[in-house]
This record gives C-alpha cells, sequence and structure tokens, in this order.
C-alpha cells in the first residue's frame, strides 16, 4: 500500500472552516475504488495544524488520485487557505490494512 501523511498549517481566518473547506475533496477521495482510508485529525498543539492520514491499495491506486480531477482542483483551491506548504511522508509499505498493536491487548 501507499501509506501518507499530510500536514497542513491553515491561515488563522481559514482555521474553523478547514474540514468544511475540504469536505467535497474528502468525499470524493473515500468513494475512489483504491483509496482505504482517508481521515483528518487536528494537532492538540497547534490548533491551526491539520493532520492527513491517507492509503490507498497500490501505485496504480495512488496514481489514480493524483490523476483525478477532485486532486486537481484541491492543488489549486487549498493554497489559498494555507500558511505555508504541506509536508509530507509518503512510502509504499508491505501492508494492506492497519495491525493490532502487539504492546498492548483490550478485552
Amino acid at each position: 500500500m501507499i501509506f501518507i501523511v499530510v500536514k497542513f498549517k491553515t491561515k488563522p481566518e481559514w482555521t474553523d472552516k478547514w474540514l468544511d473547506f475540504v469536505a467535497p475533496f474528502t468525499a470524493a477521495t473515500r468513494a475512489e475504488e483504491g483509496n482505504l482510508w482517508f481521515d483528518w485529525s487536528r494537532s492538540v498543539d497547534d490548533p491551526a495544524e491539520f493532520v492527513l492520514v491517507e492509503a490507498f491499495r497500490d501505485a496504480a491506486a495512488g496514481g489514480a488520485h493524483v490523476g483525478s480531477d477532485h486532486f486537481k482542483a484541491a492543488i489549486a483551491d487549498l493554497p489559498q487557505a494555507l500558511a505555508s506548504t504541506p509536508k509530507i511522508i509518503s512510502q509504499t509499505i508491505d501492508a494492506s490494512g492497519w495491525s493490532e498493536m502487539g504492546e498492548m491487548k483490550v478485552g
């Protein structure tokens, strides 16, 4: 799978509107056949920073995402709300989903 984490630092006037602003992009990406997950979180240390954790089945699915109209629209539209260029980690890993944490068991 392709496993990606992206940090987005929003401008103050966009921080409280960010999740609504990215909602159409989020919904369209989650509807992609090869998308495994596309989940937003907000930093507890910096309320203006949002963290996106996403995964795609394989390189073909990642390519389809980057080639999609909604990705191209996001690349054009999202910068207006950002204070800086997003930071990204993108890796192909040998996994197909989340695993249980071996060091901790519940139940």
